[in-house]
Order: structure tokens, then C-alpha cells, then sequence
């Protein structure tokens, strides 16, 4: 085969710093259109972004050269930055550490609903609730004791 094909979706979680709800609605807006440009920096595609208070989803199409982890620290650096200088908010940290789960192109459009419908979601489910189904479903192995 003279040449290369490849359909690399992520859905990535991470939380801010002690799960401290520093995004409220309208930073929280301009962080999640900020978070699609870093995608689109790299490189990547953006789907979809969403979130609550809490943390964040980004569901993004990467290429074959991107580290995962490259991308993560990118992301977590460039919006850490930009929240202090254009939002104001001096004290707000990720917390370390993230989810990254692959996503089959069938799951494209189901994925971007679940992303874009967070506030919904979180209406009945908790964060931490979300992260350990997310991680079941996944069938990644964790131990309660360093997720939270």
C-alpha cells in the first residue's frame, strides 16, 4: 500500500485543580472556544468541547504524528496561560493527570452529543461518577485511591 490511512479520534478528560469549580458559564464559554484553537494549532480537528464548572471534555480528530501526551500538556499550558491573563483568574490550575479514550469513527456524532450535552448530563451524574464509568466502559484499570 503506497500510502497511509488513518482515523484517530480522542475524547479527553481532565478537571480543574482539586476540582474546584472555576469555570462558570461565560469563562467557561470562551475557555472551551480557546481549547478548540489549541486543537486547531496542532493541527488537530476539533469536534466538539464541553464541560461544567469542574472540567472539561475535548473530542478531537489527531494525526498520526501527535503524542497524546504532547497534546494534553499543550492544551493544559496554553488555556492555564490564557485563563490568567485574559480571564483573570490567577489562582486556577488543572489538576494533573487526564483521561484519553480512542473513539471509533461509527461513534463520531454520539460522542460529540455526550461532549456538547455536559451541563444535561451533570444535571443527575457527578463528575467523579462519569470518570469511573468512562473508565469501565474503557476497560482501564485504576485504583480508586489516586483518581481523586
Amino acid at each position: 500500500m503506497p500510502s497511509t490511512h488513518l482515523s484517530l479520534h480522542y475524547h479527553l478528560v481532565f478537571s480543574t485543580k482539586d476540582r474546584e469549580p472555576w469555570l462558570a458559564p461565560t469563562p467557561r464559554a470562551r475557555v472551551h472556544e480557546y481549547l478548540g484553537g489549541v486543537i486547531r494549532g496542532l493541527n488537530g480537528v476539533p469536534h466538539a468541547v464541553g464541560g461544567t464548572g469542574d472540567h472539561v471534555h475535548v473530542f478531537a480528530g489527531l494525526r498520526a504524528t501527535h503524542c497524546l501526551a504532547d497534546v494534553m500538556r499543550e492544551l493544559k499550558s496554553e488555556t492555564s496561560n490564557w485563563i490568567h491573563k485574559e480571564i483573570g483568574l490567577r489562582g486556577f490550575a488543572w489538576q494533573e493527570g487526564y483521561g484519553g479514550f480512542t473513539v471509533s469513527a461509527s461513534q463520531l456524532e454520539q460522542v460529540r452529543a455526550y461532549v456538547l450535552g455536559q451541563e444535561d448530563h451533570h444535571r443527575g451524574t457527578t463528575f467523579q461518577e462519569e470518570y469511573v464509568a468512562m473508565l469501565q466502559r474503557g476497560l482501564v484499570q485504576y485504583e480508586e485511591r489516586y483518581l481523586w
